[in-house]
């Protein structure tokens, strides 16, 4: 029996824990639309505030440098302090419809971020289905996008994230999701147009995680049936469904961290060698299967659609007091691949990797988790030389 896959670590927003299904093969089934990526609407300014975006990352040109901060307890200076260097991206969260709340937030982020000349990679959370998303609520969203934008922070606004899964409500639903996603690209693209719009499946190994609060149908699986044989199984392809289609999508994105190589979670393993190009790729095999597992996410979606590829969310499991290897080891052998030089050739359209600088408590693993990549200086110190031998991090 394949080992369960759990979810990214999450963040203090409202959303819905789940250890989610088990490691599969899944059939590719392929999109037919094309459309250049620089080819998208909005007036002159466009160019002039993106500094970042998708025509600024060329196949294997620059990555940017990007982290996901626990706003809470740390800031934007903070952290360029302790890696000796600013990054290029800084990640937060809001729900969608926004809230007073969620915005004061996320205008903290960007006012970090205008200071320090970083862009922003807003991931927002359709808690309340994505018929809440209405024009009204898009109007408002392209409103407060279009005023950071003329503030000179670029935006890259990650919308309903991980739909194939089945732990939000926005999840598996895919008819639904496309028309909604097609709804806020169009708006945003015309009216916001230093703003991109990223799709960001998960990582389809366990799909189609089977259990969760929202999962589909399997025995009316409409559309996610791309096989052809009546029911929703491992064996139908976890993100065509869910594509938007190029013309609403500027960058493509997925969370891709290293919990481990075998079940049950928690021990402290030093990752596969090739592992993060693997899964992107749609060839990592576990332990406990020796299959082909996902569609080649890079492949189709990056390469031949002409999209860049942002790691939204990475790091490497590493528990304190657990034992099993170190944490120097463990972290610097995946920091490692996520800035392989190599990756040029490998990976030509990654664009953008964004480290999950964070400790808490993961339920998956019972206990806290330091999935951090500065806290100690003499990691921070391995990040940032790591970051400068790939030759492409900016």
């Amino acid at each position: 029996m394949a080992s369960p896959r759990p979810r990214p670590p999450s963040r203090p927003s409202p959303r819905t824990r789940f250890l989610a299904g088990t490691v599969v093969l899944v059939a590719l089934a392929a999109l037919a639309l094309r459309l250049d990526v620089g080819a998208r609407p909005g007036g002159p300014d466009a160019s002039d505030a993106s500094v970042g975006g998708a025509d600024a990352v060329a196949e294997g040109g620059d990555v940017l440098t990007g982290v996901s901060l626990d706003w809470a307890t740390d800031s934007l200076a903070a952290y360029a302090e302790r890696l000796g260097r600013t990054p290029a991206v800084v990640v937060t969260f809001a729900e969608v419809p926004l809230r007073e709340e969620d915005l004061a937030a996320v205008q903290g982020v960007v006012d970090q971020a205008g200071a320090a000349g970083s862009s922003v990679l807003l991931t927002l959370e359709p808690n309340a289905g994505l018929a809440a998303v209405d024009e009204a609520a898009t109007a408002d969203l392209v409103r407060r996008l279009r005023a950071w934008n003329d503030g000179g922070v670029e935006v890259f606004l990650r919308y309903a994230h991980e739909m194939n899964g089945s732990w939000y409500p926005w999840g598996q639903q895919p008819e639904a999701y496309v028309a909604s996603f097609r709804q806020v690209a169009a708006a945003v693209h015309d009216g916001a147009p230093g703003t991109q719009m990223m799709w960001a499946p998960s990582y389809a190994g366990g799909y189609p995680f089977l259990g969760g609060g929202y999962h589909a149908d399997p025995a009316a699986p409409g559309v996610l049936d791309t096989d052809g044989d009546g029911v929703l199984t491992e064996r139908d392809d976890g993100y065509a469904p869910f594509y938007p289609g190029d013309d609403a999508v500027d960058w493509v994105g997925m969370s891709l961290y290293h919990w481990g190589e075998d079940y049950p979670w928690g021990e402290n393993e030093v990752p596969a060698p090739d592992k993060l190009v693997d899964q992107l790729g749609g060839t990592y095999v576990s332990t406990t299967r020796d299959e082909r597992v996902v569609p080649d996410f890079h492949g189709e979606y990056g390469v031949a659609r002409g999209k860049p590829v942002a790691v939204t969310e990475t790091a490497a499991l590493y528990v304190p007091g657990a034992g099993g290897a170190p944490e120097a080891e463990v972290k610097a052998a995946w920091w490692d691949q996520v800035w392989d030089p190599a990756l040029a050739e490998r990976l030509p359209a990654l664009g953008m990797v964004a480290w999950f600088e964070w400790a808490k408590t993961e339920p998956e693993v019972g206990g806290q988790v330091d999935w951090r990549a500065t806290a100690d200086p003499g990691l921070a110190q391995a990040y940032a030389a790591a970051l400068d031998r790939s030759g492409r991090a900016r």
